[in-house]
């Protein structure tokens, strides 16, 4: 594919230096399909970056924006803060319907602003405000937002030095197989809750990813999810799930835990829950955690009824039938495993791993800056994909749940010769 130089002129002098993600595909996007972007001279990229898994469903999927197209050509109410309105109601009965009794989940559905990281503020408030405790336990190589609560729960040196002030309140522990299996799990954080010596504060909940999208697509067991979920109620604190990335059935099942059989007592979802790509998040948790008092966690954008219509067309769209689009994803990251086994084989030299559930996989490299090559030539042959991982060493890939197989073979085709020749 012949790439002329686009016109990024006033990005490169306007912006700010802080823009990212531009770097790496240095091109003008102009319009959106399903999992094909279009620049603004008509190149075609296959896209396995979806938003960030923000775009579980394509981009403008017609079904939902023909329900968002209809909303708004009735002057349906657009900004409403924490008002009743139609479309709010109509969602929370989707949601309460179709995702939570099935699920036998009791969650109250909290709305704290339009992004991830207003959830994951909210769920850390709320937990110290139950418990009456400031300390919270996170896990090694995690991400959990830029604000400075979720910073402070963030493993990335990086993105925590952006911060400019320090990060309390928030203590590490070892991940699922940070130590390869040599270590008995939660040897170390069940010691130090034990010991009246160990300077660790009591704390007043964990957080955890389910897989470690950022971080590396590191996967957790079931039966690592279920030891930290017993873990937390011996030791009585809450267990929060970050399912801001992995959910909306990104793993598979709608929430990323269902398979680890565990009920968390706190869960934050943004990301793909308005299916739109509009901003919009929910904590959820148990109904006796919801000790708030009215307008103590607030937010202008809290309200966004567009993304409540969107929302609630792909609940009914999606999920509705409870097991089909989860059965897709498994078969789609099935097709993904069979291709990262014959990049693995064909490169064995240099792959060091490859890992995922469902339509979420890491291709990681001995070689710490393969992956940005890869990527970078990736996007030359016209497949969007970007790297994770502490040193940005792992390609990650996570293609719209609604891709077509033919589309997935194309884009793992890219992708093996982008590996092939970047050796």
């Amino acid at each position: 594919m012949t790439i002329t130089q686009p016109d990024l002129s006033v990005f490169e002098t306007v912006e700010s230096e802080v823009r990212s993600y531009c770097r790496g595909w240095p091109t003008v996007f102009d319009r959106a399909v399903g999992s094909r972007m279009y620049d603004e001279d008509g190149h075609e990229y296959l896209d396995f970056f979806a938003g960030a898994g923000s775009l579980n469903y394509g981009h403008n999927n017609p079904v939902l924006k023909r329900a968002l197209i209809d909303y708004l050509e009735r002057d349906g109410v657009t900004h409403g803060l924490d008002m009743s309105t139609t479309a709010k109601r109509t969602f929370l009965e989707a949601f309460q319907n179709l995702l939570l009794r099935p699920r036998d989940l009791p969650y109250k559905v909290m709305f704290p602003g339009p992004t991830g990281t207003n959830a994951v503020e909210a769920a850390l408030k709320l937990a110290r405000k139950v418990k009456g405790r400031e300390s919270i336990v996170s896990f090694t190589n995690a991400f959990h937002g830029m604000s400075l609560g979720s910073l402070a729960v963030t493993g990335n040196a990086f993105k925590r030095a952006g911060a400019g002030i320090p990060l309390v309140h928030g203590t590490p522990m070892p991940f699922d197989n940070y130590f390869d299996g040599t270590v008995e799990d939660f040897l170390w954080f069940e010691r130090l809750l034990e010991d009246q010596g160990s300077g660790l504060n009591k704390p007043a909940a964990v957080i955890v990813e389910t897989v470690q999208g950022e971080g590396g697509i590191n996967v957790a067991r079931p039966e690592w999810l279920r030891a930290l979920s017993e873990l937390c109620e011996r030791q009585d604190m809450l267990l929060i799930v970050d399912d801001i990335q992995m959910g909306c059935g990104r793993t598979g099942a709608f929430f990323s835990f269902e398979e680890a059989g565990i009920v968390p007592d706190i869960v934050t979802v943004s990301k793909s829950i308005s299916g739109y790509g509009l901003p919009m998040s929910l904590c959820l948790f148990k109904p006796e955690l919801d000790v708030w008092e009215p307008g103590e966690h607030n937010g202008t954008f809290r309200g966004n009824n567009p993304a409540f219509v969107t929302a609630t067309a792909t609940l009914e769209t999606y999920w509705a039938d409870g097991s089909a689009m989860e059965k897709q994803t498994r078969k789609r990251g099935e097709q993904v495993e069979q291709a990262l086994i014959s990049i693995t084989e064909e490169n064995l030299a240099d792959v060091k791993e490859y890992r995922g559930r469902g339509l979420v996989w890491g291709l990681e490299f001995h070689d710490k800056e393969r992956a940005g090559k890869v990527a970078k030539r990736a996007f030359e042959l016209g497949l969007l994909i970007e790297t994770s991982g502490p040193e940005s060493e792992v390609v990650k890939m996570l293609p719209a749940l609604t891709i077509t197989p033919e589309e997935l073979d194309e884009g793992l085709s890219t992708l093996a010769r982008a590996v092939r020749e970047t050796a």
